[in-house]
């Protein structure tokens, strides 16, 4: 990723204006106007062209989605931006500084909620001029936010959360590339026969098929809860729904073949015939990501579930003839940032290598690998049962500096307080029904049961703000890694053999695909070891930028492939 912003760093607004007029405001050192140009839709491509080709400015935007959507259309790329979008939602609920944003309706993002107007709704009856000055108001108000922090770390966290919106917007212009005829037979051969329209696969209907011999109904309708239910209890099998972990429970013939059955149904659901023919186009999937769509800033997506594709799919995601893909992820991300943020010495030197959870082992507080995986995910995640619940305390021996972390995240929590990421994203508040709930439990002659009821609920909402630091802090580390990977990948040269489905990347090594702590680059294989380098840099500067010189280890597991199969 390019360093934060300077003072002498050009930076031009450029905003919408309405369907065919766009206007670009250079700033000068003082965040005032220091030129402007007005712009009609046919010229705008061109012009951002040459002067991210003289300058390669700080392009100010409201949101990579709308703006930078359509430059991608017409093959231009920019290589820095500030999103005020984006940054507008880090730095309204900021506990970093006393005085944080003041929230705007017309600065939230669209898809967060279908009441909040746009900034273009909201002043849809105004001049041009009343939007730009409202765009340059939010701009300098974010930039008065900023410079009020202690350190530059929220510099850090809109630096790289702009980056990101901008390759969301890349990744999906230049699509995964997928394998149709590979995902087809992946289809057949799990489910069976492709069916007939409104059927069911082959293998669906005959395991189907035993269910309802087993519980004795020919016309049972597997996908009724109701329906399913009732037609358990009647054959004894007691279960309160019809979730795996609970049929699992219980020994019936119908529970197997009904088990596998709805497997193949969420396959089916998810990503069968009818998501391949509206996702995959031209040899691409191309979903539409939400940076930072989780209150953690952990990425969501709103179409084509590229989040949750299943592992047996995998195989699909195949290079183009003459590319490859280069494909990472991190071993225990998570619990690598606790032991950062924590500077736990003993927990660092538990992560020194690929196993994180094998270092637990050797530290001698657990006894086993699967003992030491339960214990420190139940720390991250407020674990109080099972084993879990069970292990958690040998790890405050062990790693006290860890455990006090997420112990006193936890209690901020259940006090009703905010906590921080590293770079100073915030939680939420609790809901005003909840903290009405712990203030009716605090009378003298408060009901025991609205006492039992708010501990609960404040214990919960601890839970969530244990998390909230360690799974933020890894979002940002993964932001970083994304914006350094994409600086590097943009010093590599043209090829001349084409990907013409990547559309501006046909020709260069690019993001395809990102999940969390994974990416998967699809690159020219004359540039695949260069790009598998840029990689494991990019990780090694993403822990530098967050934690300096403390010795935390965040390995890759990486490999150069054909297939992201695993």
């Amino acid at each position: 990723m390019t360093a934060p912003a300077s003072p002498v760093e050009r930076r031009i607004v450029l905003l919408s204006l309405g369907p065919q007029d766009y206007v670009a405001i250079e700033l000068d050192g003082e965040d005032e106007e220091a030129d402007r140009t007005l712009l009609r839709s046919d010229d705008l491509a061109e012009w951002v062209a040459s002067v991210e080709a003289s300058d390669a400015p700080r392009w100010i935007i409201r949101t990579a989605a709308e703006t930078y959507a359509t430059l991608l259309a017409e093959g231009v790329r920019v290589r820095r931006s500030h999103d005020l979008v984006l940054c507008h939602a880090i730095l309204r609920d900021t506990a970093a500084v006393a005085s944080p944003l003041p929230g705007s309706a017309a600065w939230e993002r669209r898809e967060s909620t279908a009441s909040a107007p746009s900034l273009f709704d909201a002043f849809e009856q105004e001049s041009g001029e009343d939007t730009v000055a409202a765009a340059l108001e939010q701009y300098r108000a974010q930039r008065r936010v900023i410079a009020a922090a202690p350190d530059g770390r929220l510099t850090l966290l809109c630096a790289a959360e702009s980056a990101g919106g901008l390759i969301a917007e890349e990744m999906r212009v230049a699509g995964l590339p997928w394998d149709e005829r590979v995902h087809d037979a992946i289809l057949t051969e799990t489910l069976g026969t492709r069916p007939i329209a409104g059927g069911l696969p082959s293998r669906m209907v005959a395991l189907g098929d035993q269910v309802r011999e087993q519980l004795g109904d020919a016309t049972l309708h597997l996908d009724s809860q109701q329906k399913l239910l009732r037609a358990l209890h009647r054959v004894g099998v007691d279960v309160e729904s019809t979730s795996r972990w609970e049929l699992a429970e219980h020994d019936h013939p119908a529970i197997e073949p009904l088990l596998a059955y709805k497997k193949l149904s969420r396959l089916l659901s998810a990503n069968g015939w009818a998501w391949l023919a509206e996702w995959v186009h031209d040899g691409r999937f191309r979903p539409v990501y939400i940076p930072g769509g989780v209150v953690t800033g952990r990425w969501a997506s709103a179409g084509g579930g590229a989040l949750q594709l299943p592992r047996s799919l995998r195989p699909a995601v195949r290079a183009d003839p003459g590319w490859t893909l280069v494909v990472a992820d991190v071993a225990q991300l998570e619990p690598r940032m606790l032991a950062a943020m924590a500077a736990d010495e003993a927990m660092a030197q538990a992560a020194r290598g690929r196993d994180l959870y094998a270092g637990v082992v050797a530290s001698g507080a657990v006894a086993s690998r699967e003992e030491a995986k339960y214990a420190v995910l139940g720390a991250m995640y407020g674990a109080t049962t099972g084993d879990s619940g069970r292990l958690v305390p040998r790890l405050r021996k062990v790693y006290p500096r860890a455990m006090a972390l997420v112990d006193a995240a936890a209690r901020t929590g259940e006090d009703g307080g905010i906590v921080s990421t590293w770079l100073g994203r915030s939680s939420p508040r609790p809901s005003v029904e909840w903290m009405r709930l712990q203030s009716d439990a605090t009378g003298a002659d408060a009901d025991p049961a609205v006492v039992a009821l708010a501990r609960r609920r404040a214990r919960d909402w601890g839970r969530f703000t244990r998390n909230f630091v360690v799974q933020g802090t890894a979002a940002e580390w993964s932001l970083i890694w994304l914006a350094e990977i994409r600086h590097r990948l943009q010093q590599l040269p043209e090829v001349f053999g084409e990907a013409p489905a990547s559309g501006p990347f046909a020709r260069v090594p690019h993001l395809a695909f990102f999940l969390h702590d994974e990416v998967i680059l699809h690159v020219p294989l004359e540039h695949a070891e260069t790009a598998a380098e840029a990689v494991r840099e990019a990780a090694a500067t993403a822990t530098t930028r967050l934690f300096g010189s403390f010795p935390i280890d965040v390995p890759l597991d990486l490999r150069i492939a054909e297939s992201a199969e695993k």
